[in-house]
């Protein structure tokens, strides 16, 4: 089959793309399935540089998006069918050996990959296969982070830091199907555009604006009597932004986070967090909740999410090389 394979971390040139890569076999209790779309996350590029203190098996197939069509049942396979329209959670449990798809086992950069039956979920009829594989590392985040963990409402400022990829505009999107203004961030003209299109209220130019400043000037600073500041802000970024973000909340704001691309470490005032009562709140990836939520928001049309573009897999370099240039609005899919 062809795949798309590490075998050595590095840069972006250590994948190689495979035309006879061995398919996988089937085990009992999982299937075999054809992946009809993968989509990339900046987890990808950590995989491949290789990440301290995580064991990663090499050779490796990276990709833990996936949205294929089950081609072959292990033994005693019992829950779907073959020709069955399926998502595959991605989030390591016992029965998959507590391993993640796309890190600890090969992922979805390949024509086949397999999956224990248990983590599985059916994709309804109206619902593509691209938009499906969007949904897992990235949109399924975004729900947790913001509707199950930051439990935004209507009505409500949330300020979205890192707008323009894929777990921003989900937030972006999210924030405005409940009912609450957003203030999006991001570090070009054209970016910003975009997230005026998909429902941004406010847009900050990072690269030439203050963000702190920029937020008071639309809601005003944050005082002790309530007036002033946002309700949320979901901060992914890192890289010294949760200052600024801690001094745009009101009183009893939230920050939630769930990474930190742009940087682990962080200083910041905690006389803040005490005078003006704020929450920090982690999140961690998604549950099967999320995804089916997602899911079946795409159905009914609630919810839809942003496809940047689509490669096919001899392009992954370009592809994942966009990502690492940050030239991403939304999501980057990937079609063995």
């Amino acid at each position: 089959m062809r795949a798309a394979v590490i075998y050595e971390h590095g840069s972006i040139e250590n994948i190689m793309v495979e035309e006879n890569y061995p398919e996988p076999a089937v085990k009992p209790d999982w299937v075999k399935v054809q992946v009809k779309a993968c989509s990339l996350n900046y987890h990808d590029i950590f995989t491949r540089r290789g990440m301290p203190g995580i064991k990663i098996p090499l050779p490796l197939i990276i990709g833990s998006d996936i949205a294929g069509i089950i081609t072959e049942l292990g033994q005693g396979v019992t829950s779907c069918s073959v020709g069955q329209r399926v998502l595959i959670d991605p989030v390591p449990s016992p029965q998959n050996g507590n391993l993640m798809v796309g890190e600890q086992y090969d992922g979805g950069r390949a024509e086949y990959c397999v999956a224990h039956e248990s983590h599985l979920i059916p994709i309804p009829d109206s619902v593509s296969f691209e938009s499906a594989a969007s949904i897992p590392l990235a949109y399924g985040t975004a729900h947790r982070m913001l509707i199950t963990r930051g439990k935004v409402r209507a009505g409500e400022t949330v300020l979205v830091l890192g707008a323009s990829g894929g777990v921003g505009t989900g937030c972006v999107l999210l924030a405005k199907m409940k009912g609450a203004k957003v203030i999006a961030c991001a570090g070009s003209k054209e970016k910003l555009q975009r997230l005026h299109e998909i429902g941004a209220d406010y847009c900050i130019d990072y690269s030439t604006q203050n963000v702190r400043d920029a937020v008071w000037d639309i809601v005003g600073k944050p005082r002790r009597d309530g007036a002033g500041g946002v309700e949320v802000v979901v901060n992914s970024t890192g890289g010294g932004t949760w200052p600024d973000s801690i001094r745009a909340l009101k009183l009893g704001g939230r920050l939630v986070t769930c990474g930190a691309t742009a940087g682990y470490e962080e200083k910041i005032d905690v006389r803040y967090l005490w005078t003006f009562e704020h929450t920090i709140l982690g999140s961690n990836g998604c549950t099967r909740s999320d995804m089916t939520t997602l899911l079946d928001y795409c159905a009914d049309g609630t919810f839809s999410p942003v496809i940047d573009k689509v490669f096919d897999l001899k392009n992954v370099q370009e592809a994942e090389r966009m990502m690492e240039q940050r030239k991403v609005f939304g999501k980057i899919l990937i079609t063995p």
